[in-house]
């Protein structure tokens, strides 16, 4: 192996001489000097009778003699510029892109002088005249070695040993640069006042590093003599007489170093203290813990897994003891679990598994705030939810399989609801009165499709989490339910225009428990005294309904003969349909019961018709009605653009959709129309903006009454059977609501051609291990090659209950700003336009420092007001050599457990 690796991609720029004359030519090697025996007629100027100059070189040896000064290869060279070729001293001098390979040995250069006596290359390379910087540097690259840059080389094809000036080359993020370089046998280098750093900048502009003034390379590790650290080209008073630098080719154990500071409540406190553990070469554990001078503390156990082309995951467990209170109160104790995994889709074609598990108490993230580096939207969230999921196809069939777990978790309220587990079979359509021999169009029996869906569920709905665990909570809360669906339709196209559709859908439910509601002995109708009771045991519950439906599609068209607008089309799909469904509440089914209380003086007695199945399931009621729906597209044809080499026309959007839908219930005694809905979407700015609206009208006349209860009055709705028109009244708008939201960025008005991207079944270890640490904390990842980024989405909802009437106006705002190269500016931000208050605002100030990043998060107000300042080295082998300083939000008097 000829030497360290290296890991950046080096331009070795020529510049063409253009003709001149190289026997005259004034030569000095400003990097080793210049031979006066072998180089004296260079030296000097003079011609030499055995040299002439051509464009390549092959220098041929005799194979069949086996002495030692004989080479069993031959050597090769090539140069752009010219190549001169002294006979009579055996040298050959390569100008401009030279190129020289000797077996597995390949070497490119700006000059380069072959030595085939001696077996000698040197390379070096040249100062461009125009920039008057060093280019064309020897690249050389031995076997499967990648290549390494120096800026000259001299070597021995033969014996493999060589001498590098100023080298430069990478192992796993480590970099040696600088000084000088010997290679002494196939595992073996000495070095000489090199820098060993994580920065990549070949010296001299490496911003830091360890300074080896003498030191020996071997395969998986250097041995130092005296060492010092500089930054910025300063030495540091820092040092040490000898050392000894890992460069392990497998993940290695060890102890990681912890940063130390004050925190205003806990006290002072060691935090990310522990130690790593290389598994395998497929798997880690990184143990952390953080303590506090007043008795506080955090555990976090980090297990990371990737297996190429199969799965990769990282599961993660934090627990936390935390005391904010007085001296002597019980501390708070809050845990957290997460888990992703992910898996290549062809590592088992037809069958995934894939996972994303949030779960813990609801204040971890409020009282551990360090643990997700103190990002604002884990602070701020309101929900955690976690999902498990399997899925089975059977290729050939119709049928597949899915089996889950899913988890949701209300923070403001403390309440979990769980599905342990869910449980799909499903079978897709079928033609059963199809012939896979038939020949010609279809019958009208044989478009006639059936497919059967079951669901499985045992959950938990909304229990506390307090009670999540206590006694036998768990399987007491469980409701277990079985659905069975059996959709049977059929479609048909009739008189060219029209489309019918007709369906027929019978749904089963299987429960293992009921309800039995009743009122306690004594009670009275005036108080909530209403008692349910769970009853175990096997039941089932049946429902179908029948419904059909007609459309078809009118068009109409507006046609410009000037300007870029062709052409507007108009789209109406009106559908009109008939839907039935029995009433299941009947005494008949069984599926509802009547609780009646006792009649007590002064108050009559109450009842309540209730379903037996918690899910209310069948519906009550009976429906026999009219369905009516309208939608409606609108689109524009706009002239080609100049550059359009194609000439066709473009297709623009500029209403996606606009639908009209009621229903009228024949069955209903009184109020039969259905509130009318409305809703609309489209999208603009090149389909960066989206916008959309819903509402609904009223079409009854509703009067608002007033009633005494508890000696205060209360009003209260009542709808009446009649239409608003009738009164030359329009519909009552009872609930609107409008949004707006996009993403925009310097490319969206002025689009690029996508750049072809790599895979995770392309991608090399290093770039693995950047991939592992943005997955980790996206947050500390910034693109400084995109200028500007915006997100945003503005709401606004109206509702009216007669009574009184509520409306919400909020945008919210965030994105970044690049400054200049280096500098970046983040932001996040809520604003409630109807109170004129900001919600949660942030800011992130990021510069790239090259090798460091310096970040600045500052949260201006609000209970989590707070500032974080964060120096750190981008090596992920040096993730944990940083410099912070916080003032955490939980040193704000109004902050609360």
């Amino acid at each position: 192996m000829l030497a360290i690796i290296l890991i950046a991609t080096v331009n070795a720029a020529s510049h063409k001489r253009g003709v001149r004359n190289y026997y005259y030519r004034h030569s000095a090697d400003t990097i080793i000097k210049l031979d006066t025996t072998k180089d004296a007629k260079l030296i000097k100027g003079k011609k030499s009778k055995g040299t002439s100059r051509t464009k390549s070189a092959v220098v041929k040896n005799d194979t069949t003699k086996k002495n030692s000064n004989t080479l069993q290869s031959e050597v090769k060279s090539h140069a752009e510029d010219s190549t001169i070729v002294d006979q009579d001293h055996q040298i050959t001098y390569l100008y401009g892109n030279a190129r020289v390979t000797y077996e597995d040995f390949e070497l490119d250069a700006d000059y380069i002088r072959v030595d085939q006596k001696n077996h000698l290359l040197f390379a070096k390379g040249s100062t461009d005249p125009v920039t008057h910087r060093y280019v064309g540097r020897p690249i050389s690259k031995e076997g499967k070695d990648k290549p390494l840059l120096s800026d000259s080389l001299l070597f021995n094809y033969k014996t493999k040993k060589g001498k590098l000036y100023n080298p430069a080359s990478d192992q796993d993020g480590n970099y040696l640069s600088g000084g000088e370089a010997r290679k002494l046998n196939e595992t073996e280098i000495a070095y000489r006042n090199v820098i060993f750093s994580t920065c990549d900048l070949p010296y001299p502009d490496t911003h830091f590093g360890i300074v080896i003034t003498r030191g020996i390379a071997e395969k998986n590790r250097i041995i130092s003599g005296p060492a010092y650290l500089e930054i910025e080209g300063i030495p540091l008073p820092l040092a040490i007489p000898f050392g000894f630098f890992p460069k392990p080719d497998t993940r290695s154990s060890g102890v990681i170093i912890p940063t130390f500071g004050e925190d205003q409540q806990l006290g002072f406190y060691l935090r990310n203290f522990g130690y790593y553990i290389g598994i395998s070469d497929y798997m880690d554990l990184t143990n952390l813990g953080t303590v506090y001078s007043k008795g506080s503390y955090e555990i976090n156990e980090t297990l990371r897994y990737l297996k190429r082309y199969k799965y990769s995951g990282n599961l993660v467990f934090s627990y936390g003891s935390h005391n904010y209170g007085l001296p002597g109160d019980p501390p708070t104790k809050d845990f957290n679990v997460t888990w992703s995994h992910s898996q290549d889709p062809n590592a088992n074609p037809g069958s995934t598994f894939s996972a994303s598990v949030n779960a813990g108490t609801s204040s971890f993230y409020r009282n551990d705030p360090s643990i997700s580096n103190y990002n604002l939207q884990a602070l701020t969230q309101n929900n955690l939810r976690s999902t498990i999921n399997y899925s089975k196809t059977w290729e050939g069939t119709p049928f597949n399989l899915s089996i889950g777990l899913s988890h949701s978790q209300d923070l403001t309220n403390k309440t979990i609801s769980l599905q342990l587990p869910t449980l799909s079979f499903s079978m897709a359509s079928l033609s059963p009165f199809d012939s896979k021999d038939r020949v010609g169009d279809q019958k009208w029996y044989q478009k006639i499709t059936i497919s059967y869906n079951l669901q499985a569920s045992n959950s938990i709905n909304n229990l506390p989490e307090s009670e999540l665990f206590q006694g036998n909570n768990l399987i007491k809360n469980l409701q277990t339910s079985i659905v069975h669906n059996i959709p049977v339709g059929l479609s048909l196209n009739f008189l060219h225009y029209f489309q019918f559709g007709m369906n027929v859908n019978y749904a089963e439910h299987w429960y293992l428990q009921s309800i039995r509601k009743s009122f306690t002995r004594g009670s009275i109708s005036g108080l909530d005294s209403l008692v349910t009771d769970t009853v175990n045991g096997f039941k089932r519950a049946g429902m179908y309904t029948l419904g059909t439906s007609v459309s078809t599609k009118i068009y109409s068209e507006i046609d410009f003969k000037k300007g870029n607008l062709m052409a507007i089309r108009h789209v109406m799909t009106p559908s009109i349909g008939f839907n039935y469904t029995p009433d299941f509440s009947a005494a008949g089914y069984g599926y509802y019961k009547t609780v009646v209380s006792n009649a007590t003086i002064p108050y009559p007695y109450t009842s309540q018709l209730y379903s037996i199945f918690e899910d209310g399931f069948p519906s009550a009621g009976k429906q026999a009605g009219i369905s009516f729906s309208l939608d409606n597209i609108l689109q524009a044809k706009m002239k080609p653009k100049a550059t359009d080499t194609s000439g066709k026309p473009t297709k623009v959007d500029i209403l996606q959709g606009f639908t009209l839908s009621t229903f009228y219930n024949f069955a209903q005694d009184s109020l039969r129309l259905s509130p009318i809905q409305f809703s609309a979407h489209t999208a603009i700015l090149n389909q960066k903006v989206n916008l959309t609206f819903f509402g609904q009208f009223n079409p009854y006349v509703t009067k608002v009454l007033d009633s005494i209860s508890n000696g205060q009055i209360s009003r209260f709705p009542q709808e009446i059977n009649r239409y608003t028109f009738q009164d030359g009244k329009f519909p009552t708008l009872t609930s609107l609501s409008f949004s707006m939201s996009g993403s925009l960025n310097s490319s969206t008005f002025s689009p690029h051609p996508p750049v072809q991207q790599g895979t995770l079944q392309t991608i090399n270890p290093q770039q693995a291990q950047k991939l592992a640490l943005i997955n980790s904390d996206p947050s500390a990842y910034i693109d400084f090659n995109v200028p500007w980024n915006l997100s945003f989405n503005y709401s606004f909802s109206y509702n009216n209950n007669y009574t009184s009437t509520n409306n919400s106006n909020t945008v919210m705002l965030s994105g970044d700003v690049t400054i200049t190269k280096g500098w970046k500016v983040q932001y996040n931000t809520n604003y409630d336009l109807r109170a004129g208050k900001l919600a949660v605002t942030s800011f992130t100030l990021y510069r790239d420092l090259h090798c460091w990043d310096l970040n600045f998060q500052w949260v201006p107000f609000g209970v989590y007001k707070s500032y974080n300042v964060t120096l750190k080295v981008k090596a992920a082998i040096l993730q944990d050599l940083k410099l912070s300083k916080r003032s955490d939000y939980t040193n704000n008097q109004n902050f609360t457990q």
